[in-house]
């Protein structure tokens, strides 16, 4: 089945998809491209060479095994050698900046960048957890850009990249066809696959969760039943688009944390057909089934999960997605903005548009806050007080698009993010108006 974004006519908005997240996805660019009832026949059609793609060990469980199988005008094996190239700001687990900090931070926006920058070279890390060698943890990254890439592209073997635009759309030319990402969307890279990032407007900025881990995956269900949180339909993947360039194209590979670069003779982006279900996602965040309580209580963010990454432990998760979609209160005799607490897992929020019900201030678009392990953090003294006092009508909360990262280890800033200039000094301030209400 092919979706189409139709009655639009601006770039990348005429794109073919295929619905449904973790499907076995099958498409061709050129009628007759795709091998029927078989993998790698003798001679693949067209003249292709067909290779699978795996992004999960072979023996892994059926259920989670992730692989394609990609019939290009190539092999990915036809390269030169790789060479290390400057990381500029960009960073990887294990983090060994500055010592693990328990206190709660808070940025503003990224600033642009005044020299031509493509989104590579805009990556700054945040911060993170793990060992990416080991495939456990995550990276945090902001980038900031104002050009395109040219004859370059790049992919992570390091992990899965989870792509947040915050301003300014993207196209994403992956090898297994394009996606447009504009800003409420997310955009899901699997590790290993190749892709080119096209600024459609002057400049973009947003955020990347890059997941070392287990591939991203639905949360269960349990109680909640069939249905609920993000549908699988609304998952968009990508139609087979390819390109059969014969010029020089730098490949940026991110391998054990750091950048490794070489320069084919031609695109690598020239897959004509495929099948599998190792591929790239395309989510509206506006579309998420918002769940909440009907009766009493503000609920745990963890019902606002979009996606996460399992760990060994049921339940704790190496990383979960979640999203603050407009949504209804409606709760008799609560606290309706999100309840002060300290958590075992680590949060870093971001704001992709409006305002947070929990920060009446401070917290703007494309700024960003973490509030690690046991961190004690909720509402601001302004937020408390207004909620407090409220009329407890059914309220609308639409005028905002706020996201979390969660993640069951302490992430461990860079020293770039610790000593950034848009970062607020001063953050615990938010909290200094909250005074003594006891009357025993």
């Amino acid at each position: 089945m092919e979706l189409r974004d139709a009655g639009h006519g601006d770039e990348g908005r005429d794109l073919g998809y295929q619905p449904g997240f973790g499907n076995e996805h099958s498409t061709e660019a050129v009628p007759g491209a795709l091998p029927v009832g078989r993998n790698a026949p003798q001679r693949a059609p067209l003249g292709l060479y067909a290779e699978q793609l795996s992004g999960t060990a072979f023996t892994e469980p059926r259920a989670h095994n992730h692989r394609s199988w990609l019939y290009r005008i190539r092999p990915s094996a036809a390269h030169p050698p790789f060479h290390r190239v400057p990381n500029g700001a960009l960073r990887s687990a294990p983090f060994h900046d500055v010592e693990p900090d328990p206190n709660r931070l808070r940025w503003g926006p990224l600033p642009l960048p005044d020299e031509p920058t493509d989104f590579v070279q805009g990556l700054v890390t945040v911060g993170g957890n793990g060992d990416v060698l080991r495939r456990e943890g995550i990276g945090i990254h902001w980038y900031a850009a104002n050009a395109s890439m040219d004859r370059r592209v790049f992919s992570s073997a390091d992990g899965e990249f989870l792509i947040v635009p915050q301003e300014g759309a993207l196209l994403l030319r992956t090898e297994l066809g394009v996606l447009r990402a504009d800003p409420g969307h997310v955009a899901l890279v699997p590790r290993g696959v190749r892709f080119r990032v096209e600024l459609l407007g002057p400049t973009a900025r947003g955020y990347v969760c890059e997941n070392y881990g287990r591939p991203f995956q639905l949360p269960d269900l349990g109680p909640i039943g069939a249905n609920g949180l993000a549908n699988a339909r609304d998952f968009l993947a990508p139609v087979a688009a390819y390109e059969d360039r014969e010029e020089d194209t730098e490949v940026v590979n991110k391998f054990g944390g750091n950048l490794w670069a070489a320069v084919y003779d031609h695109s690598p982006l020239d897959v004509v057909a495929w099948h599998g279900n190792h591929v790239p996602y395309l989510y509206d965040l506006h579309r998420f089934n918002v769940l909440g309580s009907i009766s009493y209580d503000h609920p745990d963010p963890s019902i606002f999960t979009v996606l996460t990454s399992p760990s060994d432990t049921p339940g704790l998760a190496g990383a979960d997605f979640v999203v603050f979609a407009p949504r209804w209160l409606v709760g008799e005799d609560t606290f309706r903005p999100p309840y002060f607490h300290r958590n075992v897992m680590s949060e870093f929020m971001g704001l992709v548009e409006g305002a947070y019900d929990a920060k009446a201030e401070g917290f703007v678009p494309g700024g960003a806050s973490l509030h690690n392990m046991m961190s004690a953090h909720g509402p601001d003294h302004t937020t408390f007080d207004r909620a407090s006092t409220a009329e407890l009508r059914p309220q609308k909360v639409d005028d905002g698009l706020a996201f979390m990262f969660e993640t069951r280890w302490p992430v461990v800033p860079t020293g770039f993010a610790l000593g950034a200039g848009h970062r607020q000094e001063g953050y615990d301030a938010v909290w200094e108006g909250l005074r003594r209400n006891f009357r025993p």
